[in-house]
C-alpha cells in the first residue's frame, strides 16, 4: 500500500511560476525514498505539501490529489495530518522551542495526548538514538546537535510516515551513519520514510527508491549508482601549493565555557596569512565556538587570540565596525544575516563596488534572484545569497560555517571554484568549517581536527583524507 500519493500536483507561490508542474509521486511502507534535485527546484515544497504545511501553513495555489495513507488529505486540518505525519524541516532553530532537550521532546508528544509514562520513555529511546543528553540547553547546542534534537523529536511523536528535509545538513559523518541506519531500521519496521537530501553519498546506501525533481516534475531514478557517480565526482583544486610564512592569529591557550560545560578546553595554534584554513571534528567538539571566537562574536573564558591583520585593529576580545569591515563572517544559518528586501540590495550594501557585486553575484550564480526577496528562496539559494553578501565586501579574513549546506552538486562545484578563484585574485584568508566529503579537500590549504575540546591534529590536506576514510 502506498503511504503517499501524489496525483498530477501542480502548485505556484504566487498563482504565475509553477514550482510544480503535473507530479506524480509515490512512497510506500517499509522503504526510503529518496528525494533528490537542485537547489530552488521544488524538493521542499514537495514535503510541505506532503505533510500538510501547504496550503495550510503556507498558501498558494494548489490543484491534484494528495493521498496520505489511502485518504485524500483535501480540506483536512494540520492536527489531523500531523498524527500521520511527521516532519523535520531544514532549519532546526525555527523548530526548537524549549530550553531544555526533554522539554523539547515531550512537546510533541503532549500535544498528541501520550501518557506520561510514554513520553517519558520515548525521551529516553529518542535521546539514546541521537547520543542526546535529556539535560543539555538547546541554546548551547552545535548546529548538528541541534539537527539531531529535532529529528529525535519528530520520531518520538510516532508517526508512521517521515518525511526529514536535509537531515544530514549539519551532521559529521558518524552522525549521518547513526540517523540512517536508524531511519533503515524504521523503514524494515513498516514505516515509510521520505528524504529531501543533496549528500548522496552518505544516503544512497539506504535508499530504495530515487525521485528526482527538475523543471516541475518529479521523475524516478532506474540506475542509482550511475545516478550517484555523477553527483559524487571529486572536485578540483584549482589554487597552487600554499607556503606557510607569517600567521595572521595566534591563539594561546583558549577556553570556552558555558555554566560548568566545558566547550573548547585548551585550543593553541597558529592561523598562517593567506592560507584557507579548514576546521574537522565531530558534531559539539567546538568548531563553530572557535570561529565565533574569532570573529570577536564571542570572548574566550581564558587565553587570547592574537591577530596580525592590521595593528590598528588591537587585541581586544570584541568586534568592532573596523574589526568587520576586514573579517567577514558566513553564519551556519542564513536567516541571520539577510534582512534587505532584495537579494540585489543584500549583495550590494556592503560592497566594495557596485562592478564588485556584479562580479559576486555572476560567479556564485545568484544573478538571476536579484530581485527576489531573500527570504522567498530556498535555503540553498540563501546560503549563496549570504555568502555573495559577504564575500562582496572583500574582506581579508573570510570565516564560513558550513557553507556548502544545501547545495545540490552543481551548485556546490560552482560555489567552490568562485571561492578558491577569489581567494587566488585577494589573497584572503578563508577558515572553513565543513562536513562536506565532496569539497573539504578542495577547499583546503591548513586543516585542523578538533577532538574533545582541544587541537587533535594539525597539519595539511593528510588531516582531510584521514578525518573522512
Amino acid at each position: 500500500m502506498n503511504a503517499v500519493l501524489l496525483k498530477d500536483i501542480t502548485f505556484s507561490y504566487d498563482g504565475k511560476t509553477k514550482i510544480l508542474d503535473g507530479v506524480d509521486f509515490h512512497a510506500d511502507y517499509g522503504e526510503i525514498s529518496l528525494i533528490a534535485g537542485h537547489s530552488g527546484e521544488g524538493k521542499s515544497t514537495l514535503a510541505s505539501i506532503i505533510c500538510g504545511i501547504i496550503p495550510n501553513v503556507n498558501s498558494g495555489t494548489l490543484e491534484g490529489q494528495v493521498i496520505i495513507d489511502g485518504e485524500n488529505i483535501d480540506g483536512k486540518k494540520m492536527g489531523d495530518i500531523c498524527r500521520k505525519v511527521g516532519i523535520v524541516l531544514q532549519n532546526a532553530d525555527e523548530q526548537i522551542v524549549h530550553k531544555i532537550v526533554e522539554d523539547e521532546i515531550a512537546f510533541g508528544c503532549e500535544n498528541l495526548a501520550f501518557s506520561q509514562e510514554k513520553i517519558a520513555k520515548q525521551i529516553e529511546i529518542v535521546c539514546n538514538l541521537m547520543k542526546l543528553s535529556p539535560n543539555w540547553k538547546t541554546r548551547s547546542l552545535s548546529g548538528g546537535q541541534k539537527q539531531r534534537l529535532i529529528t529525535a523529536s519528530t520520531l518520538a511523536m510516532g508517526q508512521k510516515i517521515i518525511i526529514l528535509d536535509e537531515p544530514l545538513a549539519n551532521l559529521d559523518r558518524q552522525g549521518g551513519q547513526l540517523l540512517m541506519d536508524t531511519l533503515k531500521s524504521l523503514a524494515k519496521a513498516g514505516y515509510a520514510i521520505l528524504v529531501v537530501e543533496h549528500r548522496l553519498d552518505m544516503v544512497m546506501p539506504f535508499v530504495d527508491r530515487v525521485w528526482h525533481i527538475s523543471q516541475g516534475k518529479a521523475i524516478e531514478v532506474e540506475n542509482k549508482q550511475e545516478f550517484l557517480k555523477e553527483q559524487t565526482k571529486a572536485i578540483e583544486d584549482i589554487c597552487p601549493i600554499f607556503q606557510i610564512k607569517d600567521s595572521i592569529f595566534d591563539i594561546k591557550s583558549v577556553k570556552f565555557i558555558v555554566k560548568k560545560r566545558e566547550i573548547l578546553k585548551d585550543i593553541s595554534c597558529q592561523i598562517p596569512k593567506g592560507a584557507r584554513m579548514l576546521l574537522l571534528g565531530e558534531n559539539g567538539c567546538g568548531k563553530t565556538t572557535l570561529l565565533r571566537l574569532i570573529a570577536r562574536l564571542s570572548k574566550p573564558t581564558a587565553g587570547n587570540i592574537y591577530q596580525y591583520i592590521d595593528s590598528k585593529l588591537g587585541q581586544k576580545k570584541s568586534g568592532s565596525k573596523r574589526y568587520y569591515k576586514r573579517v567577514g563572517v558566513v553564519y551556519q544559518n542564513p536567516d541571520y544575516q539577510l534582512f534587505m528586501p532584495t537579494v540585489r540590495e543584500e549583495i550590494e550594501l556592503c560592497a566594495e563596488s557596485k562592478e564588485y557585486a556584479e562580479r559576486i553575484e555572476n560567479l556564485l550564480g545568484v544573478a538571476h534572484l536579484l530581485d527576489r526577496h531573500p527570504q522567498s528562496l530556498s535555503q540553498g539559494q540563501k546560503r549563496l545569497v549570504s555568502i555573495a553578501s559577504v564575500v562582496a565586501s572583500k574582506p581579508d579574513v573570510l570565516i564560513l560555517d558550513e557553507p556548502t549546506v544545501g547545495q545540490d552538486y552543481d551548485g556546490l562545484r560552482r560555489l567552490v571554484t568562485a571561492l578558491n578563484e577569489i581567494h587566488k585574485q585577494s589573497g584572503n584568508t578563508v577558515i572553513t568549517v565543513t562536513h562536506d566529503v565532496r569539497c573539504a579537500d578542495a577547499l583546503c590549504d591548513v586543516a585542523i581536527h578538533i577532538k574533545d575540546g582541544k587541537v587533535f591534529r594539525f597539519g595539511g590536506k593528510e588531516i582531510v583524507k584521514d578525518f573522512f576514510s
